[in-house]
């Protein structure tokens, strides 16, 4: 707690054993928000979730207070809704439905997912069509659930890398009340955004309220980069070990725009710096109490 903000932080968590596993893993490392994937990650079609797993899940979320706006599931890889292949974009239509619907069964509220690639076969504003549409598709066999695009790094043919590119496809999704953002702060320091540098955190921001708009701006993905500004490489490390560095953690934690909202670890939450020997977020609540 600093100045009265708060900051609501976890990591994401394995699901091995059962979805409640989840839960008691985020309770475990202290966590107080946290995401996890919903099924597995190798296979286009996940197993029905049967009763006693969503009244377990169910049950753990709320023996320890973990409330539906604190827990964002994580689509699979293997999703591209704006594929230029058509046995894949309509896979991958069919996925999000199901995912969607899986949170629908679990009581949760959002789901994020990457966009989309090109693949090298179509232009960009096609692939925003097709992502688009995919989304409007799957708001139409569901309700209540908001799907949250993550941004990108801006590798290979991927798009979402650019704000602008978020926010073309917001401009095309009919529901704008079930569809958010999720800024990843690797992938935005692989597209150019410089975290590191010192009002780097406020400049970005600034951005995305301008093109996208801070309403739409639903989590953060806590991972530093092991590439350099600029690189478009995706590639997470360990918070403080990378380029962003911890003076970059360190605005983040105190940037008010950022409160109140998941902030998922997706690196291993232990912070190895300079010998550090505390575990768990204490360290990223040392962090939170200083000054940027």
């Amino acid at each position: 707690m600093e100045g009265g903000r708060r900051k609501l932080i976890g990591a994401h968590m394995s699901i091995a054993g059962g979805l409640w596993n989840a839960v008691q893993g985020s309770v475990t490392i202290g966590g107080c928000v946290f995401g996890m994937f919903l099924g597995s990650q190798r296979s286009w079609k996940s197993r029905p979730l049967d009763e006693k797993a969503l009244a377990r899940f169910r049950q753990a979320c709320s023996q320890h207070g973990f409330t539906p706006d604190r827990i964002l599931p994580h689509g699979s890889y293997l999703l591209n809704c704006g594929s230029p292949k058509p046995d894949v974009y309509e896979k991958s239509r069919a996925m999000l439905i199901d995912e969607l619907k899986r949170c629908e069964q679990l009581g949760l509220t959002m789901f994020n997912f990457h966009p989309g690639s090109t693949l090298h076969d179509i232009t960009v504003e096609e692939c925003l069509d097709r992502i688009a549409d995919s989304i409007n598709h799957a708001h139409q066999h569901t309700t209540g659930v908001t799907t949250v695009i993550e941004n990108m790094s801006c590798q290979g043919n991927t798009v979402g890398g650019k704000f602008s590119e978020l926010r073309g496809i917001i401009d095309r999704v009919k529901d704008k009340s079930r569809i958010g953002v999720c800024l990843d702060t690797c992938h935005a320091f692989a597209a150019g955004y410089d975290l590191s540098a010192v009002g780097g955190v406020k400049k970005m921001l600034d951005e995305f309220d301008w093109t996208v708009g801070l309403q739409y701006l639903k989590a953060v993905h806590l991972n530093d980069s092991k590439g350099k500004l600029g690189c478009h490489l995706d590639r997470h490390e360990n918070i403080g070990e990378g380029e962003i560095g911890l003076e970059g953690f360190r605005q983040i934690m105190n940037e008010p725009r950022l409160d109140n909202m998941p902030m998922i670890l997706e690196t291993p939450v232990r912070y190895r710096g300079r010998g550090c020997p505390v575990q768990g977020f204490d360290w990223l609540i040392c962090l939170l109490c200083s000054q940027a």
